[in-house]
């Protein structure tokens, strides 16, 4: 029986093309930080101790740690002189994404998550925790879905493993304290998001933009455009699982 559902967020429960988007994002921040750090510089550092966080599978080091690390060891500006205006621009420039992206909250997104709640699942935003919590809840905002009462809700500060990682799947459901075979997870991305059923989890593979490089093998359980989504969960067919 299921008795928590894992959502993940970008071009899931919120509507935008996640290169769109990540485009639009590394010309804003480079952009904030273009007075301190030559652009090509920092978009590469960027990059590169990304790359690092989702590498690293090291239990004891928060992903916001490994990111640091390996990040200010490749500019010439100091954390203490940066962090401060990263943390500026998530609650600024950031938001100002979802104009440019065009955002608009789908209307059956909160329908189901509020429902999933209100009949008693746990639900957990499983987002790739690549960015700080401020980021995730601000694009939380762009999808309506925002100031709900999640069981969890992903993201650099508090995990220690990424996506496509199975580690980062039994972290999650050590901290919500379920079974694989009690999970679903939800989203459009076949390398991060299906790869969860690998551990036994169910999987519900979300189409309208859709993300695939061929590499993972793992078939989804179910699949559909999002629309088809709200009617399984609206109709209770969750329950069947």
């Amino acid at each position: 029986m299921i008795r928590c559902v894992l959502f993940d967020l970008d071009g899931t429960l919120v509507h935008f093309e996640y290169d769109d988007f990540l485009n639009e994002y590394f010309r804003a921040v480079t952009n904030t930080v273009a007075p301190l750090i030559e652009p090509r510089r920092f978009t590469g550092a960027l990059v590169a101790a990304t790359e690092a966080m989702i590498r690293d599978l090291n239990p004891s080091r928060l992903n916001s740690q490994v990111f640091v690390d390996d990040f200010f060891k490749r500019v010439n500006v100091s954390e203490d002189v940066l962090m401060p205006v990263f943390e500026e621009f998530y609650m600024t420039e950031f938001t100002k994404l979802r104009n440019v992206l065009g955002v608009q909250p789908h209307p059956k997104a909160r329908e189901i998550l509020a429902f999933l709640l209100h009949e008693g699942y746990d639900v957990v935003i499983a987002t790739n925790a690549v960015f700080p919590l401020e980021a995730i809840e601000e694009r939380m905002r762009w999808g309506g879905i925002a100031e709900l009462p999640y069981n969890l809700i992903t993201c650099y500060d508090t995990m220690h493993f990424c996506k496509p990682n199975l580690e980062y799947y039994e972290e999650t459901l050590r901290i919500v304290g379920h079974e694989p075979e009690e999970c679903l997870m939800v989203g459009n991305n076949v390398d991060e998001d299906i790869i969860a059923g690998a551990l036994g989890l169910k999987t519900y593979l979300v189409e309208d933009f859709l993300l695939d490089s061929g590499a993972n093998k793992c078939a989804p359980d179910f699949r559909s455009d999002f629309s088809e989504l709200a009617e399984f969960v609206l109709s209770g067919k969750v329950q069947t699982l």
